[in-house]
């Protein structure tokens, strides 16, 4: 039935002459490399505590979806049935494992946090958050790279995600002594999810004396999926213990906002390169990873604080001499046409005597 389905949307695509394709992987291109900088952004700016709930959520839904992939490590559509063609260069790109969706994933916290924190005040804001993850979800179909159970199944960890992470925010509100412990257990349960991948068995199927998926690739992404969540876990501990900003919505924060961003998109691509040159392709992965989600917790909320303009001194109001004048001659004013009246009190008192 999942082939069924994939294969109608493929000849949808035919007649159309892909028409919309184009569409389709600029909506799945953007949920997996640039949606973090949305967050970002929020948390430098608008509402620390909303931008950290939506890149905690992502990061731990990223890092759970990357164990669960490597775990079942179920081939694409297309290797299991022939019939399949996938949109684009999907076949050259999209060479890892099917189960779940990676994209699914990584949209649902994202969007998903978006449109739960903007439900009252910008409610447009979840709509369109709505809108942008049912458009992510179906563009997977769409593009014939994962089947509906690959999609639903991604929905499912992202929403699953996002509700565990607002549990602990709010546990955590009430007990914050407490966060260290579960921010060293996030460093330990990464740390042991990179030994697991690394060290289980995966499977080497040839076909035409080719590699189907080649498993150190998808280690690869792995290493980058956790190092996100272990690097959140470590940029937190950094801002809440020595940076400890305070977002607020100025022009001059907005102006660095948006420096941050363009900076975030900056490592996003150009660190690939230099960390795999220095540390290997899986560490390299790993290592950048953790250099952009640290920085995005911790580095550039540093910087924005340490350059805010002092608050300017409230001036003192004083009055000259002048303006006290008036108010003097008013009193005497006063004063006097007090005088008078009792004098003419006194008059009617002599004179009803008489």
């Amino acid at each position: 039935m999942d082939i069924e389905y994939l294969l109608l949307l493929q000849s949808f695509r035919e007649y159309i002459n892909d028409a919309l394709t184009p569409f389709m992987e600029m909506i799945s291109l953007f949920a997996v490399t640039y949606l973090i900088i949305v967050p970002a952004f929020i948390y430098w700016c608008v509402d620390k505590r909303s931008g950290l709930y939506t890149i905690v959520s992502y990061n731990a839904s990223v890092a759970f979806n990357a164990v669960v992939k490597l775990t079942f490590c179920i081939y694409r559509p297309w290797i299991r049935d022939s019939r399949v063609m996938p949109a684009g260069d999907a076949i050259t790109t999209a060479t890892g494992y099917s189960f779940p969706s990676g994209h699914t994933t990584t949209a649902t916290p994202i969007y998903g946090a978006l449109a739960v924190c903007a439900r009252k005040k910008w409610r447009w804001v979840s709509v369109i958050s709505i809108i942008c993850l049912l458009l992510t979800a179906f563009s997977r179909n769409y593009l014939g790279v994962h089947t509906p159970q690959d999609v639903c199944v991604g929905l499912t960890i992202g929403c699953l995600t996002l509700w565990g992470i607002a549990s602990l925010f709010k546990y955590l509100t009430a007990h914050p002594e407490k966060e260290n412990y579960f921010l060293l257990a996030g460093v330990i349960i990464g740390a042991l999810a990179i030994l697991y991948i690394s060290l289980k068995s995966y499977p080497t199927d040839y076909v035409d004396g080719k590699l189907l998926v080649d498993p150190e690739r998808m280690k690869k992404d792995g290493f980058g999926d956790i190092g996100m969540f272990i690097a959140v876990c470590i940029g937190r501990f950094i801002e809440k213990t020595w940076v400890k900003f305070k977002p607020e919505l100025t022009k001059d924060n907005l102006v660095k906002g948006l420096t941050g961003a363009v900076l975030t998109f900056f490592l996003i691509e150009t660190l690939g390169q230099p960390t795999k040159f220095l540390f290997g392709v899986h560490w390299g992965a790993f290592v950048k990873s953790m250099i952009i989600i640290i920085f995005i917790i911790a580095v550039w909320p540093a910087i924005m604080k340490a350059t805010a303009r002092p608050a300017e001194p409230v001036k003192e109001v004083t009055v000259s001499a002048e303006s006290k004048k008036p108010a003097a001659n008013s009193s005497s004013t006063k004063a006097g046409s007090g005088r008078s009246k009792s004098k003419k009190r006194r008059s009617k008192k002599a004179s009803s005597r008489k």
